[in-house]
């Protein structure tokens, strides 16, 4: 029996994903999460086969849970399950030690079929991440410049990219404005970049957004 952590902030999602997996006799959810600090406090006391982990919760986001639950626990598979297409997310968070990568949209066999397969101590990519992954090594392409992004400075950039103010930033990630302005400078150098035109324009031509 396969026995599952689902983390999401939305309960409905939540139900959802137990309705789905209580119709397969070899998995079983065993507890549920809505934000960041229940994750790591049901983890601590509790042993889990699979986590499955949005990350996009309030408070601390998804990417840091991962990285502290990849740092308490690093043999626990963790499984990203996220509203962000995989162009977004995907590779980053399987750099930070996930084990897999689902979007929202996927269909209940593809998960069913990605927890079987991560809780067997394997990694679960899509075909689609898989040639991308694979065509991305094939033609050797020169690093985008977002990749020169910290994972905080990537969500920052997301964020604004996504046409969110700082302050709204600021409160989402529970950072002070002055915090979130000193990202956006980071950001800003490391990306050769004047404004949030230029940010936005390069975030849709790269389909970050």
């Amino acid at each position: 029996m396969i026995k599952i952590l689902v983390a999401d902030d939305h309960p409905i999602v939540r139900q959802g994903l137990k309705q789905i997996l209580s119709e397969y006799p070899d998995m079983t959810v065993a507890d549920e999460a809505g934000n960041g600090k229940e994750v790591l406090s049901k983890v601590a006391k509790k042993d889990y086969d699979i986590v499955l982990l949005d990350i996009s919760m309030p408070g601390r986001n998804g990417l840091d849970i991962l990285k502290e639950l990849k740092s308490k626990k690093p043999k626990l598979p963790v499984l990203v399950l996220s509203i962000y297409p995989e162009d977004q997310y995907a590779v980053r968070v399987l750099k930070l030690g996930a084990s897999g990568y689902l979007t929202k949209e996927s269909v209940p066999e593809e998960l069913v079929a990605a927890i079987r397969k991560v809780a067997r101590g394997r990694k679960y990519v899509s075909n689609y991440l898989a040639e991308k992954l694979a065509s991305d090594l094939e033609i050797n392409a020169e690093k985008p410049l977002h990749e020169n992004l910290s994972d905080r400075e990537y969500q920052v950039m997301f964020m604004i990219a996504s046409g969110k103010r700082l302050k709204e930033i600021s409160e989402e990630l529970s950072l002070s404005i002055k915090t979130i302005s000193t990202y956006r400078s980071r950001i800003m150098d490391k990306m050769k970049m004047k404004n949030n035109a230029e940010l936005i324009r390069y975030a849709l031509q790269n389909n970050l957004v």
